[in-house]
């Protein structure tokens, strides 16, 4: 088999929502609610939604500028990359840093649609999120067949009406949606209500093989070591939150209820993966018997729907989560203990912990001592077969 092994699939970019999205979409009369972009009097745009103003931040967009230039402080549309918003310069600027196929996550909803979720007025959101999905795949991944993944958003307010959008979705081609990281933040029940709130949502994605996709951030906290403690300090720290994503997801016994469930952890690198699972695996051979025999310890205990006496943590973890780096030498040097099938590349553009415009030589350089069948997985044969993805083929690039 020949694999070319100059372009990669990312699984993690974000899309700068044009300022005509819901404008284009919601009926007439609604146009002044529904998110729209105004100007103030010095010249800067920014959304307004539920009578909330949301700037665009800087870091958000810095494609195009040096590290020296980046900075977060609000930046207007007309002086970011167009491919920060608009689809077909996206793909110029895939082109140029070999970027197959991209998945993107929104802004001003933020990563798993908050924004519609904390409206006065769901009803309404709900169209506006509705909007949103069908823009996502008829237009910003319809303007390039086979160069984009559609990503959508759910009501994470309802998980019946959940349900009926994602099977919408389903029916227009879309394999994936945005869940969060951790859902109690955001004041929703977690993936452990006793209750089984989400019951419906991971039925669904079971039953459709929609991945659940969950971005480092969802669950709008920003990792903090201490009130006080540097920026840069919690920013390096942030991956403990994905830990805690993919330990919760272990542990929570939803993988043997729905054996075809699957999660991705964006942006979330992928070094700390083996120590975790080493970790896990301890505890659960020390600590099973009497959390199995319902004693507490500090309040904690109880093993809800797992089944600890046949969970094998390392077969949960490959047969249902996927790590997802942008630039992780630690990690890619650990894949005997990760698993070659259950990683996947990023390349974080327009953010500012992007590769771009040199994307595709950062992978290759951390990944060319393995195998060519090994290197091919990770560039895009893993997101190819959890995406359920074909794309288009490579672009003939002038002067190649």
């Amino acid at each position: 088999m020949n694999r070319n092994l100059d372009w990669l699939i990312s699984v993690d970019d974000h899309v700068l929502e044009p300022p005509n999205l819901w404008l284009d979409r919601v009926p007439a009369k609604d146009r002044d609610r529904a998110p729209h972009m105004e100007v103030d009097d010095k010249g800067m745009d920014f959304w307004v939604y539920d009578g909330k103003r949301f700037p665009s931040s800087g870091l958000s967009a810095v494609a195009g500028k040096s590290k020296e230039e980046f900075s977060p402080e609000p930046l207007p549309y007309s002086e970011m990359r167009p491919g920060c918003y608009d689809a077909r310069a996206r793909v110029e600027d895939m082109d140029r840093a070999g970027i197959l196929a991209s998945l993107c996550f929104p802004t001003v909803t933020r990563f798993c649609g908050q924004l519609f979720y904390e409206a006065s007025d769901r009803e309404f959101g709900f169209v506006c999120l509705q909007a949103y999905n069908d823009w996502m795949i008829e237009e910003w991944c319809g303007s390039a067949p086979g160069r984009y993944i559609p990503l959508i958003l759910i009501p994470l307010w309802d998980p019946q009406l959940a349900v009926k959008e994602m099977e919408r979705c389903a029916g227009k081609g879309a394999t994936t949606f945005a869940f969060s990281e951790n859902t109690e933040p955001l004041g929703l029940p977690t993936i452990h209500d006793k209750d089984h709130y989400w019951d419906p949502v991971l039925a669904a994605a079971n039953d459709l093989e929609m991945v659940a996709s969950m971005h480092v951030g969802s669950s709008s906290q920003l990792p903090q070591i201490a009130k006080d403690a540097p920026f840069m300090a919690n920013l390096t720290w942030g991956a403990s939150r994905t830990s805690g994503t993919m330990l919760a997801w272990l542990f929570s016994g939803l993988f043997q209820r729905f054996p075809k469930l699957k999660i991705a952890l964006s942006e979330g690198e992928i070094g700390w993966i083996p120590y975790f699972l080493e970790r896990a695996e301890q505890v659960l051979d020390k600590q099973r018997h009497w959390v199995k025999k319902g004693a507490r310890f500090a309040d904690h205990g109880g093993k809800g729907d797992l089944d600890l006496d046949t969970l094998d943590i390392r077969a949960t973890f490959r047969e249902h989560i996927y790590g997802c780096f942008i630039d992780d030498k630690h990690g890619i040097a650990s894949i005997g203990e990760i698993g070659e099938d259950n990683i996947m590349c990023e390349t974080d553009y327009p953010h500012s912990d992007s590769t771009w415009p040199n994307c595709i030589q950062v992978v290759k350089d951390q990944i060319s001592r393995l195998p060519e069948e090994t290197q091919y997985k990770i560039l895009r044969g893993n997101a190819e077969r959890l995406y359920r993805f074909t794309p288009a083929e490579p672009p003939v690039l002038a002067g190649v």
